[in-house]
């Protein structure tokens, strides 16, 4: 089986890991309900770091940039359930239940859901399906369970109907305040702007009006910058912290890293000052 396996296309996952395994960038499109089978999952965001273990659920929020840490218990293996909780879906489920957001939701955009035994049944009736690799599983059946997860979920806390059903845009947030928190991301200045509510041609525009210089200049800058601190005053090896600041290679970063600070990363690890 590979990991993760798709068990509905697009909307159920399995991922079963022996060792573990930090996943460099993630970004949800949509909102995300992780339950948690074994092993523990730390989830990382600008504002927040999440962790659980088996028999736990997280829900995530949409529109967010993240890393994710998969790491298997001493003796046993790393294994949970992620479902996409899909715009298209969410609507139906507000037509044929007439439900509605009432208000703006302005709680954390990760929570971990409280357990009660109608959420642990409906855990247990998933786990199968995942583990014999969905070949039980219809679209119309997994399309229930997620319906049913949902419903369950709002049983369990209502006022998630706010944070669930809300379907407007993002809105044009503060963009000096979300880079400042989200540089170190690897993703294209495309989701960026996205992220922040923007056109690509508006969110160049802003950037340069707020900055002084283009994103990607600003980003290779600001990710060098923070790496040279880190180096220095944490004495991180660069080999540790190349992928979390954005970079695609130890080569790449190395090589920009000395011809911006005339010295290579590797050398401050020994004390060694720039030019």
């Amino acid at each position: 089986m590979t990991s993760p396996a798709e068990i509905l296309p697009g909307v159920i996952f399995y991922s079963y890991l022996s060792t573990e395994r930090k996943e460099k960038v993630c970004f949800w499109n949509h909102h995300t309900l992780i339950l948690q089978v074994s092993g523990q999952l730390t989830l990382e965001t600008s504002g927040q770091t999440i962790s659980m273990t088996g028999g736990e659920m997280l829900l995530i929020g949409k529109n967010q940039l993240g890393t994710l840490t998969k790491t298997p218990l001493p003796g046993g293996n790393y294994e949970t359930i992620v479902i996409s909780l899909q715009e298209d879906l969410l609507r139906k489920i507000v037509l044929e239940e007439k439900l509605e957001a009432d208000r703006k939701y302005i709680g954390p955009p990760n929570l971990l859901i409280p357990a009660n035994e109608f959420l642990q049944g409906y855990f247990q009736s998933v786990v199968p399906y995942a583990r014999s690799s969905g070949a039980t599983m219809t679209d119309e059946m997994g399309i229930l369970k997620v319906k049913e997860g949902v419903k369950l979920l709002l049983l369990a806390l209502p006022g998630l109907g706010n944070f669930l059903f809300n379907f407007s845009a993002p809105y044009k947030i503060n963009l000096e305040n979300f880079m400042l928190s989200n540089f170190h991301f690897n993703v294209p200045v495309e989701k960026f702007a996205q992220l922040t509510g923007r056109s690509l041609a508006a969110f160049k525009r802003d950037f340069l009006k707020t900055f002084g210089v283009p994103p990607r200049h600003w980003l290779q800058d600001k990710r060098l910058t923070e790496a040279k601190h880190l180096i220095e005053t944490k004495h991180q090896r660069p080999s540790a912290i190349y992928l979390d600041l954005g970079f695609e290679s130890l080569s790449h970063f190395s090589h920009s890293f000395k011809k911006k600070f005339g010295v290579a990363p590797t050398a401050l690890n020994y004390g060694l000052s720039p030019k």
